[in-house]
């Protein structure tokens, strides 16, 4: 399961379709934050261990903390990304590694003398949401899928 058909959608597209997504999974939930197992295409649901349910609940993360700067096709190109110098990374080009990006994404950029701008983000998210958007990162990264 990828999201990259999502990800090529126009930032209205996009914002109708992650809010489907999120109401969605709050529904399977029962009403909690964090949905237990995430829906496939064809209405079943996936294990919640499975890197598929990994990489759907990353997809919602990253929608709500990542998109701004990153852009919906995760190329840096995000509707923030004009304001930073230096700009967001290119996380479908990255060559950085899964414990890396955990770290950049848990420390911020400073934390590891990259940008100043990506904001740290280990307070605000759990342990399993980082994971998932690092599995999310590595789903709609070209590099790691040509491996």
């Amino acid at each position: 399961m990828t999201l990259t058909p999502l990800l090529r959608r126009s930032p209205r597209q996009f914002r109708r379709a992650a809010g489907t997504l999120l109401a969605l999974a709050f529904t399977l939930a029962g009403g909690s934050a964090l949905a237990q197992d995430a829906p496939r295409p064809d209405g079943a649901l996936l294990p919640r261990d499975s890197r598929d349910a990994a990489v759907f609940r990353g997809g919602l993360v990253y929608a709500n903390y990542c998109v701004t700067c990153h852009g919906i096709n995760a190329d840096g190109n995000g509707r923030a990304a004009r304001l930073h110098n230096p700009r967001p990374a290119n996380l479908r080009a990255s060559d950085k590694n899964d414990d890396y990006i955990g770290l950049i994404v848990r420390r911020g950029g400073e934390a590891l003398a990259r940008s100043p701008r990506m904001p740290p983000w280990g307070e605000e998210l759990t342990d399993e949401q980082i994971r998932d958007v690092v599995a999310f990162v590595r789903s709609v990264n070209v590099a790691s899928q040509a491996k």
